[in-house]
């Protein structure tokens, strides 16, 4: 992946990488904050700044915005997430000027309208009640609670209903004058353009924007816990979590193969085990999710409350015999190659490539070439795979249940069954 660099001077770092065989350009501003970065008192406000800023800008009101993306066939976006806020867009290159104006903007000029907030807010909270109406998105949210048990990463990215109700300008300006700087942000754009003269829309725009983040982050323990939430559904939703690895880890590429394997597609020993061999699931994978200070392992399943009870020693089982088995030579050249075809599938596109060398450069603090991602995730070894369980599954367990549910194993019951 070749790429050219360049940092304004306030220290925003801007990355273009040239595709001339397109029409288009992917393009975004990152900034390294999200709800993981929140107080309880604001909690939510990164994903309601994020909502806002497409409601008016000192240029544009909302029509506007969308009219002036949309007229020349463009899109654009944003997402919050625990440690991410971004705006992008994709737009023919004939256009880019217009997306990295209306972008800037975004983030430089948001008006922050008190009428047109009171109605964002009931947006906010129509898709916070979704959420909660939802049983196998809201099971995440009382998850996540659950492993971070009191802390910033444990709580929701939406935020709560009354917190959000309490929102207001003075509040989102304050919020981004110690979120938002350029020391924490990075412009990136992939596509048919010039590094020069795109460099020059962004420093017209952004040149002169305050150049210091002053926020603390308050540590990240993971705690791990038990929750069961009874409810009218036919479907038991289940997660079994155990603490994870921070981006940095030494240990993150073994962790990733062993995800894979354990339960990262139709092929691997969870799906193969629990509902191929056995039916008693719907759905059933594991997932590793990374953040700059700690991390997240989990194992999620669908099924019936019938059928919990045998689905949890099954798992418990499978868990053993990862932690004292060496996987087989076809399962660790299996999930190498599922990895490596992902990411390589992934850089095919401008927008999952800008995105890929956003969020290395502002976790990484460089671009981590393909070469060297392959090499690391070759190196991996049987013996690195068991390391990885193991190290996984020695710690506290976080065990979250959402359905119709009169009978289920207890948290010590799973404790006990998942010792090795």
């Amino acid at each position: 992946m070749e790429y050219q660099e360049a940092t304004l001077k306030n220290g925003l770092k801007i990355i273009t990488s040239n595709r001339e065989g397109i029409e288009t350009v992917s393009l975004g501003l990152w900034v390294n904050t999200g709800s993981a970065y929140e107080t309880i008192a604001n909690n939510g406000i990164s994903h309601f700044i994020e909502h806002m800023v497409f409601k008016g800008t000192k240029k544009r009101n909302a029509l506007q915005i969308s009219e002036d993306i949309e007229n020349a066939g463009g899109q654009t976006n944003a997402y919050t997430s625990r440690e991410f806020t971004a705006f992008y867009a994709k737009m023919l290159k004939s256009d880019i000027e217009l997306a990295i104006d209306v972008i800037a903007d975004f983030v430089a000029a948001p008006t922050f309208d008190s009428s047109e907030m009171a109605k964002e807010k009931e947006v906010v909270i129509q898709e916070i009640k979704q959420g909660i109406d939802t049983p196998d998105d809201a099971i995440f949210d009382y998850f996540q609670e659950d492993a971070f048990k009191n802390l910033p990463l444990g709580r929701t990215i939406l935020g709560p209903e009354n917190t959000v109700r309490g929102f207001n300008a003075d509040l989102m300006r304050a919020y981004m004058s110690t979120h938002y700087g350029t020391d924490n942000m990075i412009v990136v754009a992939v596509g048919n353009l010039d590094h020069d003269a795109f460099v020059k829309m962004v420093e017209d725009r952004l040149g002169s924007y305050p150049h210091k983040s002053s926020f603390r982050i308050e540590p990240q323990t993971y705690t791990g816990g038990f929750t069961v939430q009874k409810r009218d559904i036919e479907q038991a939703h289940v997660l079994i979590g155990f603490k994870g690895l921070e981006y940095k880890n030494l240990m993150y590429y073994p962790v990733s193969i062993f995800s894979t394997i354990f339960g990262g597609g139709m092929s691997s020993r969870l799906f193969q085990e629990i509902r191929e061999k056995r039916g008693l699931v719907y759905t059933v994978y594991s997932f590793t999710n990374s953040h700059t200070s700690n991390g997240l392992f989990g194992i999620y399943a669908g099924t019936t409350a019938d059928e919990l009870s045998d689905l949890i020693p099954v798992v418990a089982d499978e868990i053993k015999k990862v932690c004292n088995e060496y996987v087989s030579d076809i399962e660790l050249k299996r999930a190498k190659t599922q990895l490596k075809a992902s990411m390589l599938m992934a850089l095919e596109s401008s927008s999952s490539t800008a995105e890929v060398i956003a969020r290395q450069s502002l976790i990484h603090n460089r671009i981590i070439p393909t070469e060297e991602i392959i090499k690391n995730v070759d190196a991996v070894t049987k013996e690195d795979i068991q390391k990885a369980a193991q190290m996984l599954f020695c710690s506290n367990p976080t065990y979250t249940l959402l359905g119709n549910l009169k009978k289920y194993p207890s948290y010590e019951d799973l404790k006990n069954n998942l010792r090795f």
